[in-house]
């Protein structure tokens, strides 16, 4: 049997197969950062019996928003949208992670309250995008966070965090990738600090872990999990030591009794701006050697390539996104090798049920067709 397709625990949970919906940011929800009934008829319609699901980036903070639809938990209003999503998926046997992110200075001023600037660890210059009412524009140059502010931000993660119990979820995820706050606070191309929070590879980790922390005092450790791309390069990341870094990282999230960690592989085929950037990616078979709980990989993976992994013990579970966004059915797809539709990128973010809720499930009658 393939081993994606046996029984594994996540947390308290047990799963039956180990293909996971990864979180995928679509910009589909209402005004006020609200979900709606379209965004539970997507997710209901990948969760299969015993699946894990894991929530789009979530806004954890007023302040931390980059990406206009997106949906948020900063605030009580946003809960019943949430609940009717969560429903959903439990309505149909699956699990599903709430993942809380905050945007930090992959941000525009648009999308700030009352128009001010994005926060950062540091005041460095950057690209990146943002969306806005205008479409994707460039990020506003953002501020340097007081040291006195951070623990605010803890604290709007904390919230949040209750918030997400109320609105019906399995656990939760903090999004440490991709640019975003605690992923800019990590690494030394956008952390310049001085004070507690820069410098060594434990002061750049204390944002995170303080939130991270701070999540378990609400949920317990084994319904938290932490989210990282140690050789993501989106937002003009980088760091001078990514190895030590994310093992050092790696090593102190193997203290708190995770339910998991979740790693963005990097791409096979990367461009050339990326490799010489960073040399030397850090991938999950890197993290495994100062991580042995369970992981979960993302990254471009098929089945065959996420068979791969799991049969070498580096991960024990595998996300799919963009399949997953195509396939409603994807994991019975993958459990039976049928074809595969095609995804529509220039439907990816925002917009109605095109490209989102209108994805065929695999009809028998036309394979015998």
């Amino acid at each position: 049997m393939s081993k994606l397709f046996t029984r594994v625990k996540v947390g308290p949970y047990e799963l039956a197969h180990r293909v996971v919906l990864a979180p995928l940011t679509r910009m589909r929800a209402e005004e006020g950062a609200k979900p709606g009934p379209l965004m539970a008829e997507y997710y209901a319609q990948r969760t299969s019996q015993g699946a894990l699901l894991i929530g789009e980036a979530t806004i954890a903070a007023a302040n931390g928003n980059g990406y206009l639809g997106a949906p948020g938990l900063y605030d009580d209003s946003q809960i019943a949208g949430w609940r009717l999503v969560t429903d959903a998926v439990h309505a149909k046997g699956g699990k599903i992670f709430l993942q809380l992110y905050h945007a930090g200075r992959q941000s525009n001023a648009e999308l700030q309250p009352e128009g001010g600037r994005p926060v950062g660890p540091s005041e460095v210059l950057h690209g990146g995008v943002a969306y806005t009412n205008t479409g994707w524009v460039p990020n506003t140059p953002n501020r340097a966070l007081d040291t006195a502010e951070i623990a605010g931000i803890v604290e709007e993660f904390r919230r949040a965090a209750e918030r997400g119990i109320e609105a019906g979820f399995d656990g939760v995820e903090l999004h440490a990738a991709n640019g975003y706050l605690f992923d800019q606070f990590l690494q030394d191309g956008s952390n310049k600090r001085t004070d507690a929070y820069g410098g060594s590879f434990e002061n750049r980790a204390r944002l995170l872990m303080e939130a991270t922390r701070a999540v378990i005092s609400v949920w317990g450790s084994d319904k938290v999990a932490v989210r990282l791309g140690p050789s993501g390069s989106w937002g003009d990341m980088s760091d001078s030591d990514p190895v030590g870094l994310f093992s050092y990282v790696a090593s102190e999230l193997a203290k708190l009794d995770l339910a998991y960690v979740h790693l963005i592989e990097p791409r096979i085929a990367g461009n050339v701006e990326d490799e010489s950037r960073n040399p030397a990616p850090v991938a999950a078979q890197t993290i495994r050697k100062h991580y042995r709980g369970t992981i979960i990989a993302a990254g471009g993976f098929k089945g065959d390539s996420a068979e791969a992994i799991l049969v070498d013990g580096d991960a024990d579970l595998v996300a799919f996104g963009r399949d997953f966004i195509a396939n409603p059915d994807l994991p019975e797809r993958l459990r039976r090798n049928l074809p595969l539709n095609a995804y529509d990128r220039p439907t990816f973010f925002g917009g109605t049920e095109a490209g989102y809720t209108d994805y065929p499930f695999f009809a028998e009658e036309d394979a015998v067709a």
